[in-house]
Order: C-alpha cells, then structure tokens, then sequence
C-alpha cells in the first residue's frame, strides 16, 4: 500500500495553471489530493511549455492518456509514452489555435509487484528523499544539463544559466519525438522514504537544503509538500508549481 499526496497551484504570477497532476487515474490541474492506493499504479506531473499554444490542454491530455496506461510485466512503457506523445500531436494539429502545443512528463510507475519506474521526458523531476538527503532520479532533458555533462558549465552555473529553460523534444513537438528516460528505479521504494515528482516552478526556486530542512519536518507529508509550495512562492518563482509525493505504507 502507497500513500500519494498532490498539490497544484497557478503560483503568485500567472493567470492560469498550465500544470497537471495524475495520481492512478484522477487528473487534477487544481486543489489537493490525498490517497492511499495499490499498485499497480502510476503517479505524474506534467508542465505545458510556456509559450507554445495550450499548454495546459496538452499537459492535462498527457496525463488522461498515461492514467489508461497499466504497468505491468509486459507493458512496453516507451512504446506507450511515444503513443500518447503522437496523440498529443495529432490533436495539436487538427484542433484551433493548438498547433504545437506540447508538455513535459515525469512519472512513477509502480507493478504489481511493487517495481518501481522512473518515466522522464523534459525537464520536471523526480527525487527520492531517504534518510534526512535529497537525490536527483530524473535527468533534466535540457541545454544546460547536456553543457554540464560536457564540463562546459558548472553546477551552479546551471542555476542561472541565460538558456535554463531551453529542452530537448517533449510531449506534442511537431518536428522531433522525443527520447523518454525509462529506467527502474533501485531498491524500489522502501519504507521510511519519499519519492518527489515536481515541475520546475518548484524545483528551480529552491535550494538542496531548502527541500530537506522541509521534507525533515515532523509534519504530514501533504503539509510538508504545501510548505515546498510556499517556499518556491517566497523565492520568487514566477511560474505554475506542482508536487507529488509518494510513500509506502
């Protein structure tokens, strides 16, 4: 048994939510979720990329899709991620003012089994928070994270890099398809541990230890992934924040 916990909010700047959650098979791109639910199941956010037509019907489309999708031993995940990335597509292209619309992806999936899988397509994240540290699953599908692993910039410069927001293909792009980190994660998820899905209206608008001296508190998780969302506002993230947590029971 897992207990999931959602939260989305438009943030201090923007009129509209372009982020979407999925936890199972409920899509929410507003208020709070809380669950406790069996796997199989998948767990996502998706972020309709600024600037592109209808982010948020492309995001919100994504994750309808993913929730028909049922992890199981013989699901070829990037075959089913490349099908709803088409579909996205398709519905672009033969609907008013939504060609190119496109959104990021990242998600847990869990089997019967209780394997758990990492899904990454752009640049939301995925984090395991275990034993009081904070670590990075998900690798950002982006200009600067592809400079850093050149050694062409460093970590910090990465933060505040002119060209941060510029991603690789993702979700809906009409020229190029996108290449989907599929991967399962080791260990599963143990007991005692919190797996993080998150956009980047949260991710870039707080540090390392921001995100662990709050996912420290001695707090319910659904009060501690809001406390994430206040902290990211305080910064001055000027974007869509949401989060996703994760836990055994």
């Amino acid at each position: 048994m897992f207990y999931c916990c959602g939260i989305t909010d438009k943030g201090a700047v923007c009129d509209n939510n372009e982020d979407a959650y999925l936890i199972n098979k409920l899509v929410l791109s507003q208020a709070q979720l809380e669950s406790e639910i069996r796997p199989p199941f998948i767990a996502a956010v998706a972020d309709g990329v600024g600037g592109e037509a209808k982010g948020e019907v492309a995001s919100h489309l994504a994750l309808e899709l993913l929730s028909s999708v049922r992890p199981g031993k013989n699901t070829d995940m990037n075959g089913k991620i490349l099908s709803i990335h088409r579909k996205v597509r398709r519905y672009g292209m033969t609907h008013d003012n939504s060609a190119n619309m496109q959104t990021t992806l990242c998600a847990l999936a869990v089997k019967e089994s209780g394997k758990a899988y990492l899904i990454n397509v752009g640049d939301s994240r995925m984090y395991r928070f275990r034993g009081g540290r904070l670590r990075q699953l998900s690798t950002d599908q982006s200009l600067v994270q592809m400079l850093y692993e050149q050694g062409r910039i460093t970590r910090d410069e990465k933060r505040n890099h002119a060209h941060r927001n510029l991603i690789f293909p993702v979700i809906g792009n009409i020229a190029d398809d996108p290449s989907p980190e599929i991967r399962e994660i080791d260990g599963g998820i143990r007991q005692g541990e919190v797996i993080i899905i998150c956009t980047d209206g949260l991710s870039d608008y707080i540090t390392r230890g921001e995100f662990e001296e709050i996912l420290s508190l001695p707090m319910n998780l659904a009060k501690r992934l809001r406390r994430l969302t206040e902290a990211a506002m305080r910064n001055g993230s000027p974007d869509n924040i949401t989060v996703v947590g994760i836990s055994a029971m």
